[in-house]
């Protein structure tokens, strides 16, 4: 099982931030992941910044880990622009790029505010939803080159030619908390994440296996993420926590830390990580 490290990005500044990845990186984490959201609803003035941009830039300052969005909120892109950032991302990168996608907060979340001061709708449950499925076919065919139109219920692809293609197209994980985005990782993701201590976890985990299985396509390919807190007992290798993963046959496993970041728990982190 891998383990990540999810840099909170509330009230962060860069220098933080660049700090925290090179600490990971050296205390033996395989990726790093942060969050995508314009503001903090708890209103830090130093404010959020940015999901893309940051991840760039931490792939300039690493050399190993894996860089992605937990999760990439789809209303706040166009996916024909998202493949574009994605695919130099992936050249940024050297090819260490993971692309989640996630359908945003609804209307109960503070986190709709984000998009309602600007002027942006946010759009029930299950429109969301939809256009997560279709961001995610919009973004394989400009990756591959494929010319042809689309049109979609949110999107549209006039016969697409000469944008810029991924080598290799970056992973889709699809983020979500019911059997609806599991369901929607299965048919068009390479992956699902949710948290670590859902209580649903093996029956999300298992629509998600199931969904991928009738799409036909390689189940080798597919991977089951979770998140949780930076704590010891998601750390130590003979823990029940890492145990329960390892029953629900979970991949990857990412940690939130909030900033400031603590170079020194990082590296005892890591200490206990490789222990």
């Amino acid at each position: 099982m891998k383990t990540d490290l999810l840099l909170i990005p509330m009230g962060a500044r860069w220098a933080e931030m660049r700090s925290a990845a090179v600490a990971a990186e050296e205390a033996g984490f395989d990726g790093l992941w942060t969050w995508d959201h314009l503001r903090d609803p708890d209103g830090d003035p130093a404010g959020v910044p940015e999901c893309l941009t940051t991840l760039a830039a931490l792939a300039e300052v690493t050399t190993r880990v894996t860089l992605g969005p937990l999760v990439l909120n789809v209303s706040s892109r166009h996916p024909g622009l998202l493949a574009n950032m994605a695919a130099t991302l992936q050249q940024i990168s050297g090819g260490r790029f993971i692309l989640g996608l996630g359908a945003g907060g609804s209307k109960q979340t503070p986190y709709a505010r984000e998009q309602e001061a600007l002027g942006l709708t946010v759009e029930r449950d299950g429109v969301r939803a939809e256009r997560v499925a279709e961001a995610a076919q919009v973004l394989r065919r400009l990756w591959s080159g494929d010319a042809s139109s689309f049109a979609g219920t949110h999107y549209r692809l006039d016969r697409p030619a000469g944008y810029l293609r991924a080598d290799p197209p970056p992973p889709i994980v699809i983020g979500g908390f019911g059997p609806r985005m599991a369901a929607i990782a299965g048919t068009h993701g390479d992956g699902f994440n949710t948290q670590a201590r859902h209580p649903q976890l093996a029956d999300l985990a298992r629509i998600a296996r199931d969904a991928l299985a009738a799409s036909g396509r390689d189940p080798a390919r597919f991977s089951l993420s979770v998140f949780a807190g930076l704590a010891p007992a998601w750390l130590r290798s003979d823990s029940e926590s890492r145990a329960t993963l390892t029953r629900h046959q979970v991949d990857r496993l990412i940690l939130l830390i909030q900033p400031p970041y603590d170079a020194s728990q990082i590296r005892a982190a890591g200490r206990l990580l490789t222990g």
